[in-house]
């Protein structure tokens, strides 16, 4: 009996230390380049209630670098695009969430216990007045090292398919797994921190990346 309500308790414990360390771990400095340098590029953070994209600007360089989207339909080159959103997420739970009402438990359970993952791309013009809006400032070197580092995670080229949300998007293979260790938002952190970004350690959820900004990018946020 004594073993049974022990392990009870761990099994109950685990949700409690989850919720800590995705507030701990985004406080402490995770391992990456020193790529710092005066402020040459500027890039976004959107968070929604859940997941985190990143805007990049549509930049000669940036639109040859994601070239092949143009094909799968997001419309790159024109004129109006200026910011190329990108996320990364589980294919289960990413490509059916348009938005709350469309979320299933089936597509929770694969998330959390490991997914497939997928990037989605899509084009914006100008950016109108955004709460969840976070800008940061990045050296030549970081920049350079996040253009490398999303176009890497490209598992191929072709649009996945489904239909997107906005009927400018699409989706890819990407590489990488998605689990309830590894969501989104930790892959978020790895890009951010192999790029030279200062950002925490771990970060699985919207608040651990609220957290981390605050902590260790409060000087170049807005």
């Amino acid at each position: 009996m004594r073993r049974a309500l022990r392990l009870l308790a761990a099994i109950l414990a685990l949700p409690a230390l989850y919720l800590a360390a995705s507030l701990i771990l985004p406080l402490v400095p995770g391992p990456g380049p020193d790529l710092s340098g005066p402020p040459a590029h500027t890039i976004g953070l959107v968070q929604g209630p859940i997941h985190t994209d990143i805007l990049l600007p549509l930049t000669p360089e940036t639109r040859a670098r994601f070239a092949f989207a143009e094909a799968a339909g997001v419309p790159l080159t024109d004129p109006d695009a200026e910011w190329l959103v990108f996320g990364w997420g589980s294919a289960a739970f990413y490509t059916t969430a348009g938005s709350y009402a469309d979320i299933t438990a089936g597509s929770v359970l694969t998330a959390a216990t490991g997914d497939d993952a997928v990037i989605r791309l899509d084009a914006l013009g100008p950016l109108p007045p955004l709460e969840n809006l976070r800008v940061l400032q990045l050296s030549e070197a970081q920049f350079q090292a996040l253009l490398t580092r999303t176009a890497a995670a490209f598992a191929g080229q072709t649009k996945l398919n489904h239909p997107g949300f906005t009927g400018t998007d699409a989706f890819f293979p990407a590489h990488g797994h998605f689990s309830l260790f590894r969501t989104c938002n930790v892959w978020l952190g790895e890009t951010l921190r192999a790029s030279g970004i200062p950002f925490g350690l771990w970060t699985p959820a919207n608040w651990s990346i609220t957290l981390s900004l605050d902590r260790h990018l409060a000087d170049q946020t807005g």
